[in-house]
């Protein structure tokens, strides 16, 4: 059986992204890929051309992730983490970036296709103690803040878990309070142990 025959039983002879049947291609997933059977994901055009072009990325196309990121294939959960990653700006990717569990091996390859990265650390994000801020760190509201739209105050000493970073604001992190969503200026937040 070749390769191609193995890879199209594996996907069932679908769009192992969005669950197309037609125009369907071997996608070598990079960088560095050897073209063995655990570095490649069978995709439509339609994935394919978003993925390459990321001008051209229809949002709603990715809401198939939602089911996809569950696969136990380290390639598509790859493609799957980077779409997310880039779209995470739509707001529901970053509720699924935050369910989606990767190894440490395949996160560590996942992130190593992301141009963004070095974006990153041009900006960090620091705390009003000047402390850098990471995605997942916990903090802690350093004063009252009243929270527009949805009618509550965050109190001081209030702890924010699990934080995301707004990657085009360093100066802009997002985490629950109240069963709530929010947006936090980082100066008023402090980096908890």
């Amino acid at each position: 059986m070749s390769m191609e025959q193995e890879l199209r039983a594996r996907a069932e002879d679908k769009c192992e992204l969005c669950g197309a049947l037609e125009n369907l291609n071997i996608y070598d997933v990079p960088p560095a890929s050897d073209g063995s059977l655990d570095q490649v994901v069978l995709t439509c055009g339609t994935c394919r051309d978003q993925i390459d072009n990321p001008d051209k990325t229809d949002a709603n196309h990715w809401r198939c992730l939602n089911d996809s990121m569950w696969t136990p294939v380290p390639a598509v959960q790859v493609v799957a983490w980077r779409m997310l990653d880039r779209l995470r700006g739509e707001g529901w990717p970053q509720d699924l970036l935050d369910m989606l569990y990767l190894e440490d091996e395949v996160r560590l390859w996942a992130e190593s296709g992301v141009s963004g990265a070095t974006d990153e650390a041009e900006a960090p994000h620091l705390d009003s103690n000047g402390a850098t801020l990471q995605a997942g760190d916990t903090v802690t509201l350093i004063k009252d803040l009243n929270v527009k739209g949805a009618n509550f105050t965050a109190k001081r000493g209030t702890a924010v878990r699990n934080i995301s970073l707004v990657h085009d604001n360093p100066e802009q992190i997002e985490g629950r309070v109240s069963g709530q969503q929010i947006v936090i200026l980082t100066k008023f937040v402090k980096k908890s142990g």
